[in-house]
């Protein structure tokens, strides 16, 4: 099973309500697509989020990567040579993260045709089923409250609370959204690298203090700032768990040894892929450091290929994969089955792609 053709295109999906968070606000899923064809006609599929923000990566710097300088590095190899693809593909730039994460789904989609498997299979099989939570945006405290409660009308058992505009106002945010949910729901709240250390831990004590019971805060500080994430997680009882500031293995392993955190969020925009998000899982069981499985605004297609991962290894043990729930429609056909918070992995081969519409190819 040869490579013989790579595409890009791009995929649009209206959102139900806007995606706000300290970093940005998102009111349309906007994507890039990868379209990988072989020399037996099987065809495998990837997905880059536009997040400039977090990631550096545009619509046209995504593109620019994959067909300037991904595609030809990996024309004419063999699937089966999986991983002299993967390091062709991290060699092939410097960064450029999402490109990277695209075309590695599209080529492990190929790889579990290859040998008629889930990809979930393949690389672990510890789960075929997952429960995602669902992510509040940033509003005011009574219209978070009442998307809230729409969660948990829905089933959901966790859901993850934006933060990091304003701390003060970020206290009145989960003492209102608290109250209305009651204390049987898990509430993780995400910074967004909206506090400074002093901050956070001044916050975060308070929140402790008055009964609040978050299960964890997810990047406090700046990205950079690992003496800062330190700070943070010595200074309260709250798990702490990094995430824009590991993207490769290397962060994770600077993360692990300095003990800057309790858990790490791993999101295959940010490791280039499921191939490096890999190694980060085998550093953190080495390790003992629980992780998550998180994503940014993609639809079922990237959504399916994180959930190929997250049933792969016990290491993942929490899920923030719900990005297709925020969307208005689903032009996927195939690949995982999304129930609200129950996603299902099945033993399609690879990651069970039957279709996808909305798609204009370059």
């Amino acid at each position: 099973m040869k490579i013989r053709n790579v595409q890009v295109g791009e995929i649009k999906i209206p959102l139900k309500k806007p995606f706000k968070t300290a970093l940005r606000e998102v009111y349309t899923l906007e994507n890039v697509v990868v379209k990988i064809e072989t020399d037996t006609g099987n065809v495998g599929y990837g997905e880059a989020a536009i997040a400039p923000v977090i990631t550096g990566d545009t619509m046209g710097s995504i593109k620019w990567a994959i067909m300037e300088h991904i595609r030809p590095v990996i024309i004419g190899m063999d699937v089966e040579n999986i991983e002299e693809i993967m390091n062709r593909i991290d060699s092939s730039l410097v960064g450029n993260s999402s490109p990277k994460a695209a075309v590695d789904m599209a080529i492990y989609d190929l790889y579990g045709q290859l040998y008629n498997a889930p990809v979930y299979k393949l690389l672990g099989g510890y789960r075929k089923k997952i429960t995602t939570d669902i992510t509040v945006s940033v509003n005011d405290p009574d219209e978070m409250a009442e998307d809230s409660i729409e969660a948990i009308e829905k089933g959901y058992e966790t859901i993850k609370v934006k933060v990091g505009k304003d701390w003060k106002v970020d206290l009145l945010r989960l003492e209102t959204i608290r109250e209305a949910v009651g204390n049987g729901i898990d509430i993780r709240i995400d910074a967004n690298q909206g506090w400074t250390p002093k901050e956070a831990v001044k916050v975060l004590k308070i929140m402790e203090d008055r009964g609040l019971n978050i299960e964890l805060v997810e990047q406090p500080v700046k990205a950079h700032d690992i003496e800062g994430l330190k700070y943070v997680t010595d200074n309260i009882e709250t798990p702490v768990m990094a995430d824009e500031s590991v993207f490769s293995p290397k962060d994770a392993l600077n993360i692990i040894t300095n003990r800057a955190v309790d858990l790490i969020n791993i999101k295959l925009m940010k490791t280039g892929g499921i191939h490096n998000a890999l190694k980060i899982c085998d550093m953190a069981e080495i390790y003992g450091v629980e992780c998550m499985l998180g994503c940014m605004m993609e639809s079922k297609i990237g959504l399916t290929a994180a959930s190929h991962l997250a049933g792969a290894k016990s290491i993942i043990t929490k899920f923030d994969l719900d990005a297709p729930n925020l969307c208005a429609e689903d032009p996927v056909n195939g690949g995982a089955v999304y129930e609200e918070s129950l996603i299902r992995l099945d033993n399609s081969p690879g990651f069970g792609f039957k279709d996808i519409g909305n798609l204009i190819y370059d």
